[in-house]
């Protein structure tokens, strides 16, 4: 791990620079400091400006619409991006790029990629994620929506939760049961579905901050067409895995910068609150401090794996688990420094529902803390819960005994012996 950059890294941090300074206005301070409505304007605004100059898609080859930068020059990105306060794209670009995007230039064939890539990079098609069911969570494996052949379509009846952005995407890749008489992560298949159709329903869930992001999915009869399975029927655990390991390299390059923005508005707070000389707060504060900076490394550690061509293996628990029960204790202290004024925030509400508020929010802003307080209980629970991630710690990465595992044999023979 080197905590320095390389002089290549730096001349190509120049023109991410100076690329900024000529595509954004004149006393720009980032997009939280815009109203709701301005922030989603720019936000569409901002997409446009990264798909005209490659950066959208920036590690996908040119001939689909990408820029072919080498993973330090999008770690660099990345990190200009978040400190100028810009997205990286759009809503569901997260799920249309960064997911399934990439996963279909490694597993898809030659006519998908053809035909859904140039339409994710247009945004003529958005893309949400069809993975967790009521009783497939943590163990994703043991999901029931099936898909079944019927001549050149799948049929997909089932149910999905936690859907993010269902309810604005057009696409959904599901994954689905497409052979019950087979050890449960055997007879999966990674689907990609329309979701403009009759057979499919969005019912939206309300998070405790009164945001609709997550949503329940249905699935009645629903139809796509045979080819559009990526990696071969009953092959979709392994995309699955894949898919998920798309996340690792950016958020170990941007979470630290993130929190540490957001720890420098939580200093703003405690001053304006006239609380940065209470010894006690100062104690609270300095250890977030510490935190984010041991973040910090730990990023580091991920990102030299990640640039020598390594992909992430079991130990890249550590980095979820970490933030995500940082966030919790920061955003109470965020609370207890608003006081009483907490239980009735004014102000302008988070931005983004998914870890901090934007770069430019108010740091006085009880709104802004508020919302990102209900939202940091939630970063606990998405992409894998603390708990799931200590376990893989404990079994995979220092050799603790595994927990009792469920009955072996095909997914129908371990449904039925449900209670």
């Amino acid at each position: 791990m080197d905590p320095t950059s390389s002089a290549e890294a730096e001349a190509f941090r120049q023109k991410i620079q100076a690329f900024l300074a000529e595509h954004l206005p004149e006393g720009w301070t980032g997009i939280g400091a815009l109203p709701g409505e301005e922030a989603e304007a720019f936000r569409v605004a901002w997409r446009a400006v990264l798909r005209d100059n490659g950066l959208l898609a920036p590690s996908w080859p040119v001939e689909y619409g990408g820029a072919g930068l080498t993973p330090l020059e999008q770690v660099v990105m990345w990190e200009e991006f978040y400190r100028a306060g810009v997205p990286a794209g759009g809503s569901t670009d997260v799920f249309g790029i960064q997911m399934v995007g990439n996963t279909i230039l490694q597993w898809g064939t030659d006519e998908q990629k053809a035909s859904f890539l140039p339409r994710i990079i247009s945004g003529e098609h958005l893309w949400c994620q069809g993975y967790s069911e009521p009783n497939a969570g943590s163990d994703l494996a043991n999901l029931g929506c099936r898909a079944d052949l019927d001549g050149d379509e799948w049929r997909i009846n089932g149910q999905k939760i936690w859907t993010s952005a269902a309810h604005l995407a057009s696409w959904i890749f599901v994954l689905a049961r497409t052979d019950p008489d087979v050890a449960k992560h055997k007879g999966i298949s990674f689907l990609l579905v329309p979701m403009d159709q009759p057979g499919v329903e969005i019912r939206p869930i309300v998070m405790i901050g009164g945001e609709t992001d997550f949503n329940e999915t249905f699935f009645t009869e629903a139809r796509t067409r045979k080819e559009n399975v990526v990696g071969g029927v009953n092959n979709g655990w392994a995309v699955a895995m894949t898919l998920l390991s798309y996340e690792r390299g950016e958020a170990a390059a941007t979470f630290p910068v993130m929190f540490r923005a957001e720890l420098d508005r939580l200093f703003e707070l405690a001053r304006g609150r006239g609380k940065a000389g209470d010894p006690l707060i100062r104690q609270r504060l300095a250890w977030c401090y510490s935190e984010v900076e041991i973040m910090r490394y730990l990023g580091m550690r991920t990102l030299t794996r990640f640039l020598a061509g390594g992909h992430p293996g079991p130990d890249a628990s550590i980095f979820k688990l970490y933030w995500s029960e940082y966030h919790k204790v920061v955003t109470e202290l965020a609370t207890d420094l608003l006081g009483a004024d907490a239980l009735a925030p004014s102000g302008r509400w988070p931005s983004n529902a998914f870890q901090t508020d934007d770069v430019g929010a108010d740091p006085a802003s009880g709104g802004s803390w508020v919302g990102t307080f209900y939202n940091a209980r939630a970063g606990t629970i998405y992409a894998g819960t603390s708990q799931v991630q200590r376990n893989i710690l404990g079994e995979m990465v220092l050799g603790l005994p595994k927990e009792p595992g469920v009955p072996k044999g095909t997914w129908r023979e371990q449904q039925a012996r449900r209670p």
